[in-house]
């Protein structure tokens, strides 16, 4: 692969400390070019620190950074730095997807290395001997997967671009007559088929073996302090009922108590880090009060008696440091947070550190896509009827075949301003890498 930089901020009129901190990025450009990438890596990681940095310039260091860390080694590493790059909106796409994957796949991570080389090979030029590299890649990934008909399939992609490689001859021998016969016949069955069902068969073939996890919790029944809720038990019994649909294992809780969603928080953890490495999701859906205080979010129990501001982080869950925190350290490939609970502070007489509105944004991580019922600082709408207006649009566009976790919440998005006249603006934010269905 030919390595592209871009020097994206030329000429700028640079004031004394913005000049001070340019100087980490062009003394870093110039050890990276002279493959001097540990100290390269080092005065990139001086630019990003620095609050008063030329921030235009991000999306180049990320990259940079990130080719960095992959020349030493360190592909764990280098994966945020190479989906920063990608997310800033870098022009080499396509490339950085390449190395995403091959990132991906020297840390073990073989499903996101599959996804990302599918995005490589969609935005990259279709120039033979680049599809013909790509196609070899992913095939042996898809070997380490024990998905040997894609494997096959991408091998004799390649084969037909270049009949006269004795490589790529040599891997397709390596299947047995019986088992080629097999992929062809299945191959020939597929091609009298509609083309969204044999995209249907590849995905349901793809993830077969995908565990899948939620916990949902729908708390209505608080104290008359606190004020209670119409809609989330209900919220809860049907976003369960429909994940159930989609294959999870889902564990249901209503009304329920500090201990009861304590004890549930640690069996969904346990069934998380116990499942299949790569091969597992999970997802936490709330619905019921809310709060922030200073950056983090709590969720708020049934029986929570708030007197003073201490009480909150004593009686209620952090969802970044608790929840969300949990699920990264598990197995699981994908982590998926949804929360409705996105509603006035309960607590108006406790005020200092306290958002008065709404959720605060919460951090990006790896393998993370969190929803929320409304953008960060403003409150969500209840519903008139069964269920709460988001969740009731996050329900239908579930059930939606083949769409990809992100399309789904851009229809929820989408059908959310139009019933609330506007006055209501989901929020969502992914860091992930490859595709999530609901439904195939």
């Amino acid at each position: 692969m030919k390595l592209k930089t871009q020097i994206l901020l030329v000429g700028l009129v640079l004031s004394a400390s913005l000049q001070a901190q340019y100087k980490f990025y062009q003394t870093g450009f110039e050890q990276y070019k002279q493959g001097k990438y540990t100290e390269a890596i080092a005065n990139f990681s001086n630019f990003l620190g620095k609050s008063s940095r030329e921030k235009s310039l991000d999306v180049e260091v990320h990259y940079l950074r990130g080719l960095a860390y992959i020349k030493t080694d360190n592909f764990k590493t280098a994966l945020h730095d190479l989906q920063e790059s990608i997310r800033l909106g870098h022009p080499n796409a396509g490339n950085i997807y390449w190395f995403l994957a091959q990132a991906n796949e020297k840390s073990g991570y073989y499903f996101d290395a599959i996804n990302a080389y599918d995005q490589a090979i969609k935005i990259l030029p279709a120039d033979k001997e680049t599809l013909i590299k790509l196609y070899q890649e992913r095939a042996q990934v898809f070997l380490k997967v024990d998905k040997r008909p894609l494997a096959y399939a991408d091998l004799y992609r390649a084969y037909e671009l270049q009949p006269s490689n004795q490589d790529i001859k040599s891997e397709l021998e390596k299947f047995s007559k019986e088992e080629v016969a097999v992929i062809t016949q299945s191959q020939n069955q597929a091609l009298v088929s509609p083309a969204i069902r044999e995209d249907k068969a590849k995905l349901m073939e793809f993830y077969k073996d995908e565990k899948r996890y939620a916990l949902v919790i729908g708390n209505a029944q608080y104290s008359k302090e606190i004020g209670e809720l119409r809609n989330p038990v209900n919220d809860a019994i049907d976003m369960a009922s429909e994940l159930e649909k989609s294959n999870f294992e889902v564990q249901l809780l209503t009304n329920a108590t500090y201990g009861q969603m304590r004890a549930e928080l640690q069996k969904f953890k346990d069934k998380l880090e116990a499942g299949p490495a790569e091969k597992t999701v999970g997802l936490f859906y709330f619905a019921g009060h809310g709060l922030r205080q200073e950056q983090e979010n709590y969720l708020v129990p049934v029986d929570a008696k708030i007197e003073f501001e201490d009480d909150i982080w004593r009686y209620c869950f952090p969802v970044q440091r608790m929840v969300l925190a949990n699920m990264e350290r598990s197995n699981s490939r994908l982590n998926i947070v949804i929360l409705d609970a996105c509603r006035n502070n309960p607590f108006p007489s406790i005020t200092r550190g306290i958002g008065n509105q709404g959720l605060v944004e919460m951090a990006k991580a790896k393998g993370s896509f969190i929803a929320f019922a409304t953008a960060p600082g403003s409150v969500a709408i209840d519903g008139s009827g069964r269920n709460g207006l988001y969740t009731q649009e996050v329900l239908k566009a579930m059930r939606i075949p083949g769409l990809t976790i992100e399309q789904v919440f851009k229809e929820v998005r989408k059908n959310v301003l139009l019933l609330s006249g506007n006055k209501q603006n989901t929020w969502d934010n992914s860091n992930i890498v490859g595709e999530f269905y609901f439904k195939f």
